[in-house]
């Protein structure tokens, strides 16, 4: 019953005598190639879009377009972090550099005979007594203040 509407062909035998032509028998291949041209035809023309059955695939094609927003996006994104890493990674170099050699200069210049030559500059001498230190007696002020 299923086969009840198909169309059976009866093939007609092969005789040796008679000459085949391009158009009577054509290859196989070239059905394959036109369906598949064909599908290919339908689904770039979109006229897949106006069967009926496209309708329950609208969903599935949106969240489909919208994954792929959402991919090209995401490489954009890691892109520019990428190249913004980059950007940070060549100023740090140039800050640790800079930072360096400020120290140095700075460890240079702190040192006590650099130190002893631009105070020489502002007409400062260096001490050559050593410094002394004063105490405070703190006894002797209580007993002051008890007395009056």
């Amino acid at each position: 019953m299923a086969n009840k509407f198909k169309e059976i062909k009866k093939e007609e035998p092969v005789v040796a005598n008679k000459k085949t032509t391009a158009s009577e028998a054509p290859p196989l291949k070239r059905k394959k190639e036109s369906a598949i041209i064909k599908s290919l035809n339908i689904l770039f023309s979109g006229t897949f879009l106006s069967n009926k059955n496209a309708l329950k695939h609208i969903p599935f094609i949106l969240f489909l377009s919208v994954i792929a927003i959402l991919y090209i996006a995401n490489g954009y994104w890691a892109d520019d972090k990428v190249r913004q890493v980059n950007k940070l990674s060549a100023q740090i170099k140039d800050y640790r550099s800079e930072y360096i050699s400020t120290k140095s200069e700075l460890m240079f210049v702190s040192k006590q005979s650099e130190v002893a030559k631009s105070a020489e500059k502002l007409g400062l001498k260096e001490s050559i007594t050593p410094p002394m230190k004063i105490r405070i007696d703190t006894t002797k002020k209580e007993t002051k203040n008890e007395k009056k």
